[in-house]
């Protein structure tokens, strides 16, 4: 069986990188990315970066522009860096004038994040769970009132709404075992951040279904995914110098060449692929580092699309 009739797959769309990224890849890689079948394009949040890094809604607006179907999603967020008043009508926005694709995968953020923004680290999480309320409370209600320990509001109103209802899929993307319980509660999807170690997301797991099963949610039908940083090649000693340079230059983390990504010729990608799905993931977003083209059209290889 081929791994699209296991699960579907989401690609990144080209948006960080320690080269300069063209728009003509960009437009290349969503385009042929939704006429291949993958269901999703994803970037992720990087404002003060050491690479080159596009910021995601502005990426994900002209990713919408340029197609039809294809969904368009952030993992993750850093809400704390944000406005929550901000965040609900940016993507309240992103959702409306792509017709209903938008996908929003929130966090909590690291050290360095409160340092460069100057947030308070102090009640991180009580200021999580109120952003995480009124960006939803926004995106439902007519009027908004809240009265929290971090954030007011008194009869604010919000337009547009997000197209889709009850609101846009607000997704997950935390590491922490009692992040990952969180998640059972007030998120809709779940993804593993690419920078975590496959044996890490093996773990999270059995952690987030048990919590799903406790909160009475059905695991099998919640989204549970992992973004995968990837390299494909018939010389594999080529794909592993490829990712080991991302992992190197973007993470500064050489061995997350072979614990977090997946590299090698289409059938090792494959049979490491089916490992991540046979863990419990029924999403997975494929994240090639370079080469976008030639690399889209080989990840679509191995997972059936093509």
């Amino acid at each position: 069986m081929a791994l699209k009739d296991r699960i579907p797959f989401g690609v990144s769309l080209p948006h960080r990188s320690p080269d300069v990224i063209g728009m003509d890849d960009v437009k290349h890689v969503a385009q042929r990315a939704e006429a291949l079948g993958f269901r999703d394009l994803w970037v992720t949040e990087n404002t003060l970066d050491h690479v080159n890094c596009f910021d995601p809604v502005v990426v994900l607006t002209y990713a919408a522009a340029v197609t039809t179907r294809i969904r368009v999603g952030c993992s993750v967020v850093v809400l704390a860096v944000h406005s929550p008043n901000m965040v609900a009508h940016q993507w309240s926005t992103l959702d409306y004038v792509s017709g209903g694709r938008a996908i929003l995968a929130v966090g909590l953020g690291r050290e360095h994040h409160y340092r460069e923004f100057e947030v308070p680290t102090e009640g991180k999480v009580r200021r999580f769970r109120e952003e995480v309320e009124i960006i939803k409370s926004l995106w439902t209600q007519e009027r908004t009132s809240y009265q929290g320990r971090f954030y007011h509001l008194d009869g604010a109103t919000m337009g547009p709404k997000p197209v889709q209802k009850p609101h846009i899929p607000l997704w997950m993307g935390v590491g922490h075992p009692n992040a990952v319980r969180r998640t059972a509660g007030i998120a809709d999807g779940w993804m593993g951040s690419g920078g975590s170690s496959i044996a890490e997301f093996g773990r999270s797991v059995p952690i987030l279904k048990e919590a799903l099963a406790a909160a009475g949610r059905d695991p099998e039908a919640f989204p549970i995914s992992k973004r995968v940083f990837m390299a494909v090649d018939e010389k594999p000693e080529r794909a592993r110098a490829e990712l080991l340079r991302w992992f190197t230059d973007v993470y500064h983390n050489p061995p997350g060449t072979d614990a977090s990504g997946i590299w090698g010729t289409p059938e090792q990608v494959r049979e490491k692929l089916e490992a991540l799905v046979d863990m419990g993931a029924n999403h997975l977003m494929l994240n090639p580092v370079s080469r976008y083209a030639e690399q889209l059209e080989a990840v679509a290889e191995v997972v059936g699309l093509k």
